[in-house]
């Protein structure tokens, strides 16, 4: 079982637009990360119900030919160990699309049982391909940057 955790594209400034929907930068950005990802089985994209992690997700699903929904505590202060507890029964892929801290937090508390301790370096647009075997390790890591 594997689990995608990424944080939302790059949105516009909040000065610009309170919401922060996607800026045209992290449509870009997703887009690219959308194409390669192409390749991977989820049967839908969940997100926290902020604008831009939806948007992210939408163009994620929209790739995928999956669909899309807003899912509980995925915002950015959410406790990590809600999802860790849901991965922990999952036996399908999952997406899911979110922020940070929670990313961060949720991916250190599957790989050394640490919330508090930074192990990935997200980026904003970037994907974290966990899987789970006898326990939790990384598979992968793209960010927007190495992408054609």
């Amino acid at each position: 079982m594997k689990v995608y955790l990424l944080q939302h594209a790059k949105p516009k400034p909040e000065e610009e637009d309170p919401e922060k929907p996607l800026s045209d930068e992290g449509r870009d950005d997703v887009a690219k990360v959308a194409a390669y990802l192409k390749r991977i089985r989820v049967s839908k994209v969940q997100h926290s119900g902020k604008l831009r992690a939806q948007q992210t997700a939408e163009i994620l699903a929209k790739s995928l030919k999956v669909g899309i929904m807003k899912a509980d505590s995925l915002e950015p202060m959410a406790d990590p160990t809600i999802w860790a507890e849901k991965l922990d029964k999952e036996s399908e892929n999952v997406m899911l699309v979110g922020h940070l801290p929670h990313l961060n937090k949720l991916a250190s508390l599957l790989l050394c049982q640490d919330a508090d301790k930074k192990i990935i370096g997200f980026q904003q647009g970037g994907v974290v391909c966990l899987k789970k075997t006898e326990g939790w390790s990384v598979a992968w890591m793209i960010v927007p940057d190495l992408m054609p």
